[in-house]
């Protein structure tokens, strides 16, 4: 299968499945606004514990009172998760997957504070986890790996129900294999996941090829918005909560959307916001080398990888725009040492050649 021994993962497994084997009543769940990882980790980890474990109590919840996307509808268990502001109990052990923040539980974060013990399965950077156990690993492409691996690790079958919520978190976290955060164990966990009987094709029917002709109006918009600068290295876009009602199109159906923004030739950043109830905007940032995004979304009250991240931002779209596009400009940016703007960051050799033009310019002027 190509995967690798790593002693110190397999020492966290072993300290979250002594957690588990402590609780009788477990509760499970992802961030706010679910995407495919969060959703597909959710269910997959779910069975994976009730399997190897069936006379615990799992419960897999959602953060959010709305309901399960309908592109990911299709995932075995989905109609089974509970919102966690109707779920009650105080659970023995609460799991968080893909995330290590606890605000971004939003509803279950109180479900959270009441269990007895926590615990942590993610891949997005955090310093500090909150948790009494956790795996936190940025290494990893999706946190659909990490708990494909646990699964292996505990020795449990993984059924075809199993794979194809994992199989969905993988492909969806990774664009479809097309991302940076694409590597070989990436590969090499959904080769396993589809030999135990997930199906590419399902997950692209229902995800990728399965738009509401409200959301391809809506995509119409946003594309004749695309916008670029910095010499069309950044691109950005937005959808208005004015859009939204005109086209009728939901908000679970956007988050592709700074995919399309993020197509663009040339450009390396890219910028999609959305406007969501309750006066705010929810960004996508991402980029396509190795410019970080995620301090510029962490300063914004987000957080997420070098090369995908997020915030919310309350405000309008203008007050959001104006907000993050200073920050993502200054990614191309230089800033020589007498604090002279050198427009883009560009070739080293290009930037010495600038400096040497305007010492020679100033000698000549005898300054």
């Amino acid at each position: 299968m190509g995967l690798s021994k790593n002693p110190e993962q397999e020492a966290r497994f072993a300290e979250i499945a002594r957690l588990i084997e402590k609780s009788s009543t477990i509760a499970i769940c992802a961030h706010t606004n679910p995407d495919g990882d969060a959703l597909g980790s959710t269910l997959g980890l779910a069975r994976v514990i009730g399997m190897r474990w069936p006379e615990k109590s799992v419960c897999g919840l959602l953060a959010d009172a709305g309901d399960v996307p309908r592109i990911y509808s299709y995932l075995p268990g989905s109609a089974d998760l509970v919102r966690a502001c109707d779920y009650e109990g105080d659970p023995d052990l609460f799991i968080s997957v893909d995330l290590s923040v606890a605000h971004r539980l939003n509803d279950a974060e109180p479900v959270m504070r009441r269990a007895a013990r926590t615990a942590i399965i993610d891949h997005h950077p955090c310093e500090e986890p909150y948790a009494d156990a956790s795996l936190v690993r940025p290494s990893a492409a999706a946190a659909g790996v990490l708990v494909a691996e646990f699964a292996l690790y505990l020795g449990v079958e993984i059924t075809s129900d199993v794979a194809r919520c994992l199989y969905c978190a993988i492909a969806t976290d990774t664009g479809r294999f097309q991302y940076q955060n694409a590597d070989p164990e990436s590969f090499s966990v959904a080769s396993l996941l589809v030999d135990c009987g997930a199906s590419p094709s399902e997950l692209s029917l229902n995800v990728y090829q399965n738009f509401s002709l409200s959301f391809l109006h809506l995509e119409a918009l946003v594309m004749g918005r695309i916008t670029s600068f910095a010499g069309g290295k950044i691109t950005y876009s937005y959808a208005t909560s004015a859009d939204l009602e005109r086209t009728g199109a939901s908000l679970d159906e956007c988050d592709g959307l700074v995919d399309v923004v993020r197509s663009v030739s040339g450009s390396e950043v890219a910028l999609f916001l959305k406007e969501v109830p309750g006066g705010k905007v929810r960004g996508n940032i991402r980029s396509k080398t190795d410019k970080d995004v995620s301090q510029i979304a962490k300063r914004l009250g987000g957080g997420g990888h070098k090369a995908a991240a997020g915030f919310s931002f309350d405000g309008d779209i203008d007050q959001a725009l104006a907000a993050v596009l200073p920050p993502l400009r200054a990614l191309f940016e230089y800033v020589d040492p007498d604090g002279t703007i050198i427009g883009e960051r560009l070739d080293p050799r290009l930037i010495e050649a600038d400096r040497a033009a305007r010492k020679a310019a100033q000698a000549g002027s005898g300054e």
